[in-house]
């Protein structure tokens, strides 16, 4: 069936005729443009989600004949940002010759090693396990999604009536079996069993779609979804409400966040008792719409249907009442760590009842999702971006669960096909062949002062260490251009950039919230920002007294402390790290305000190591000089007022500063940032009440 519309109530036809008409005749041109399409709404898919393919004649490099080749997404790709070298590409021909082989379901996981021999191009990425799905089927261009309005109808108790009802038997319908050779038999059985039909609904899984050129396929793909959105949302105007409608009303958004800062840090240290997540929030209507409704507990405890959905999102979220926990917040703690007891007791039931002989160990045995009434979603996860694609993999299932219940009754996996599913030996060795974690994967770094010089430097390398990073900086601009260069550098996910003027109490504190909003909780706080005012004792005055130790010694305070606040929350320690500076250990010249802030600076953090102790958070200090190269502090008269101290031309400081240092080195942000490193990169976990000096060697700033 071939179908001639071209506009949709629930989906968007992206399709530019012109820009399609660029790609001439090449046919795995046309195949990346409709997955970037499908792949870029996630009404369609879901990320890293779905495979798209086309087969098309190409010449064999060892004959020269004429060969038909399947290119298709490879293993671990997301279709929004496919590019060829994302495609896997084999010999259709050798592809179904693999059923000469097959020996059956028992022994089906075998045939993935084979695929090997059917690639047809060197550079090709390691084939998907739906790949035998795409080439037994007769058709050039053919899309597997998992589109929620799909899912929804797939994971309905009477979904194959339903199938029928909507697309009167041009549908064909396959009950669940997981993903491999013995499902892409059976897809290949249900087309020869049922000509002319135009996809292929996969209970509990998904959607498969084709058609004889690429914008066929696209066009019925989208027809597709778009009836069955119909279908759903016009008998959910007819039920005027969905879940059984609110159990509880809903607070103003405003205290629903204000909760969430509260807790989240609590949820962040329980998460990561294995090891440490970062995390996610959300709070929008469709979320809340589910989890202050009656029928959450019971659809939550079924947990998911796709696979897709599954594997990111754990068998089950764990819910938590609020109110039916500790109010007082030095209690409320204990009451959160028996619920995550419980749960983990729960999982590790689980595995045991389903476990098969060569079932992999069992893995961390704590939430990914986490409901909490009159509050919201929380996701935990390695990082932030798997944290927010588990976050809108769970509002898929939230939508299919509302489609389902909504023309009939929603149907999960069972627990066994769910542990099945979770615990494959093929997904085992997919985690097998991930990198390893970098040092600071899983750990959230404040930095103060980030928008340049040495601040912007500690970002750079705890960024490329795996950290997630907040940005801070209280001059507008230079915040806007750093953004930029980071967002460039390493997308949005791994860090925010807010204002912050460390002085202002509600500042930090405001800072802090979104930190907890946007990670989930801070490992790190590198005190950084400072100014410099460089004047003799009777040129001094009080304003620039003030200035200096509002900026260097109150904003340390401030930034500590409320750090130190979400750290005890977590219960997982902590790193504070102050940019103190040679001149609190050295007498200078012309330096009485700075360098005296400087000293309260350091002896704070001799203090706050003393105190923090128990708490397992570390205090050290990096003390820099001479950082010339991309610094603030020389702006404003610094670097004049210095080179007037020490009677030199201010183009010859750099050079001067290096002479006087016993390696002759100039030092520059980068030298900061791996003192910082240093501190927290995990070989240091015991050294707390420490200083780097990081001057080229300053004798007269030697601490012994």
């Amino acid at each position: 069936m071939t179908t001639h519309r071209s506009e949709f109530n629930h989906v968007d036809n992206l399709w530019d005729a012109e820009r399609a008409k660029s790609f001439g005749d090449d046919e795995v041109g046309l195949l990346i443009y409709r997955s970037n399409l499908l792949g870029s709404d996630l009404r369609l898919t879901n990320y890293g989600g779905g495979n798209t393919s086309c087969k098309a004649v190409a010449n064999d490099p060892l004959t020269g004949d004429a060969t038909e080749v399947m290119w298709i997404k490879g293993s671990g790709g997301d279709l929004g940002t496919l590019s060829k070298k994302g495609l896997s590409a084999l010999y259709v021909n050798r592809l179904r010759s693999l059923t000469n082989v097959y020996r059956g379901l028992e022994f089906e996981d075998e045939m993935v090693a084979l695929f090997n021999h059917c690639i047809f191009n060197q550079g090709s990425v390691a084939p998907s396990i739906d790949t035998p799905l795409h080439g037994f089927l007769p058709f050039k261009h053919v899309d597997h999604l998992h589109p929620d309005s799909v899912i929804a109808i797939a994971a309905s108790k009477d979904g194959r009536d339903i199938c029928r009802d909507i697309f009167g038997g041009t549908m064909g319908w396959l009950p669940w079996k997981r993903p491999g050779f013995d499902l892409g038999l059976d897809l290949r059985r249900c087309v020869e069993e049922n000509p002319g039909i135009r996809g292929v609904i996969l209970a509990s899984h998904g959607l498969f779609t084709w058609g004889e050129t690429s914008h066929q396929a696209y066009v019925n793909t989208l027809d597709a979804i778009d009836r069955c959105a119909d279908f759903i949302e016009t008998r959910v105007r007819k039920a005027g409400k969905v879940f059984g409608g609110f159990a509880r009303a809903l607070p103003p958004e405003a205290v629903r966040v204000s909760k969430a800062v509260e807790i989240a840090p609590m949820l962040r240290g329980l998460c990561s008792s294995a090891n440490r997540m970062i995390g996610h929030f959300r709070t929008d209507d469709r979320v809340m719409e589910f989890v202050n409704s009656n029928d959450m507990r019971r659809l939550a405890a079924m947990g998911t249907s796709c696979p897709d959905h599954f594997l990111r999102t754990k068998i089950s979220p764990l819910i938590i009442d609020l109110e039916s926990l500790e109010a007082d917040p030095d209690l409320l703690k204990d009451s959160l760590s028996r619920e995550f007891e419980a749960y983990r007791a729960m999982y590790r039931e689980y595995y045991a009842e389903c476990r098969h002989p060569d079932s992999p160990s069992i893995r961390d045995q704590n939430p990914v999702v986490i409901i909490i009434p009159d509050v919201g979603l929380f996701t935990f996860a390695k990082d932030k971006q798997t944290a927010r694609v588990a976050s809108e993999f769970y509002v898929n299932a939230i939508n299919v669960m509302r489609g389902a219940e909504t023309v009939s009754e929603y149907v999960s996996l069972t627990r066994q096909e769910a542990f099945n599913i979770e615990y494959w030996l093929l997904e085992e060795a997919k985690l097998q062949r991930m990198p390893k974690p970098k040092a600071l994967a899983g750990k959230i770094a404040l930095v103060t002062g980030s928008g340049g010089g040495i601040g912007k430097a500690i970002v750079r390398r705890f960024m490329e260490e795996g950290a997630c990073v907040v940005i801070t900086d209280n001059h507008a601009a230079r915040l806007e251009e750093t953004r930029k260069e980071f967002e460039k550098d390493f997308g949005t996910d791994g860090f925010i950039a807010l204002h912050l003027d460390v002085t202002d109490r509600d500042s930090v504190r405001g800072a802090m919230e979104r930190v907890v909003l946007a990670f989930g909780g801070l490992d790190v706080i590198v005190n950084n920002a400072g100014i410099s005012i460089s004047k003799p004792l009777d040129e001094h005055n009080e304003e620039d007294w003030s200035l200096l130790f509002d900026i260097i010694v109150k904003g340390q305070f401030l930034n500590s402390r409320e750090s130190v606040r979400i750290m005890r929350k977590q219960g997982l320690g902590g790193d504070i790290i102050n940019i103190v500076s040679k001149n609190a250990l050295v007498s200078g010249p012309n330096n009485s305000g700075y360098g005296s802030a400087k000293a309260a600076q350091l002896h704070m953090s001799r203090l706050l190591a003393a105190e923090l102790g128990a708490d397992r958070i570390r205090v050290n200090v990096v003390n820099p000089d001479a950082v010339i190269s991309g610094s603030n502090i020389w702006n404003d008269g610094w670097a004049e007022g210095r080179a007037k101290a020490y009677g030199i031309p201010v183009q010859d400081l750099p050079a001067f500063y290096a002479k006087r240092t016993l390696l002759n080195e100039v030092i520059l942000p980068e030298d900061i940032a791996n003192a910082c490193f240093a501190f927290v990169g995990g070989l240091l976990n015991k050294s707390t009440g420490n200083t780097i000096n990081v001057d080229g060697g300053v004798s007269a700033a030697f601490l012994r």
